[in-house]
């Protein structure tokens, strides 16, 4: 007797076929956690960006307040005492202490390093209705001030007859405190600019302050235009480089000069 042989071939996949379909499972898995990768460095990126333009946008906005509110209230006040009044709008130096004004961006005579392009000092009561000071609330000095890539502010009492760099400085000193991050203008670009009153020349009023000659004291500004340029604190995945946020603003001072 024979044995009857079996013919019949079990279907399935060769080993060629397994590893061509591996092959292509591999490339399609790496092209799809590539296009992952990539799109979380993205979000990531934007996330910066928004996060620093929000941030930037209150600086921003708190600054334009304080330039708004400097000179308040005026020396017409009635409270006895030059610390419940601002004297001027600015600060200034060298100089507020003995009573002798410095220009704003003339080059001529005794230049004012401050208002200066990343430094400025408001005088000004940015609590008005405080119960807790009332009828009498002390002026204040505050100060933005641009260290390296940080726009710094802070905020002391006004006392009268003293410089008020002297305020934010040394060990009995406010501090100044990180406000901004990242801010990255140049001296083309500076943070602040000005604009004076012109009451002593026939010009348009009001004039950049590097214009207005006689006229170019802290205590004539009328304008501050802020120019925050910041960026964002990682690289831009796609170009390698950072990302910039740029915004403008500008304040008005509404008290009187004097």
């Amino acid at each position: 007797m024979t044995r009857a042989i079996n013919t019949i071939r079990q279907k399935g996949f060769t080993l060629i076929e397994l590893l061509v379909a591996l092959g292509i499972f591999l490339v399609i898995t790496g092209a799809a956690f590539t296009l992952l990768g990539t799109s979380q460095q993205r979000y990531q990126t934007e996330s910066q960006v928004l996060t620093s333009f929000q941030e930037a946008r209150l600086a921003l906005d708190q600054i334009v307040r304080d330039v708004n509110d400097s000179g308040y209230p005026p020396p017409t006040f009635d409270g006895g005492n030059a610390n419940f009044y601002a004297s001027f709008p600015f600060a200034w130096s060298p100089g507020y202490a003995a009573g002798n004004s410095c220009a704003i961006g003339t080059g001529v005579g005794v230049q004012c390093s401050i208002p200066g392009d990343s430094d400025l000092i408001i005088e000004t009561n940015p609590n008005p209705q405080d119960p807790n000071c009332a009828p009498n609330c002390t002026v204040q000095w505050i100060r933005y001030q641009l260290n390296s890539t940080t726009l710094m502010r802070g905020v002391a009492p006004k006392v009268f007859g003293t410089d008020p760099v002297a305020a934010f400085t040394g060990p009995n000193g406010a501090p100044l405190v990180p406000f901004v991050q990242n801010v990255v203008n140049t001296a083309a670009q500076p943070v602040f600019s000005y604009t004076c009153d012109t009451p002593t020349a026939l010009q348009p009023q009001p004039q950049p302050c590097s214009l207005a000659g006689d006229d170019s004291l802290p205590a004539n500004v009328r304008d501050v235009v802020i120019t925050l340029i910041v960026a964002a604190p990682q690289p831009d995945a796609k170009t390698g480089q950072r990302r910039l946020v740029v915004l403008n603003g500008r304040g008005r001072r509404i008290n009187p000069n004097q």
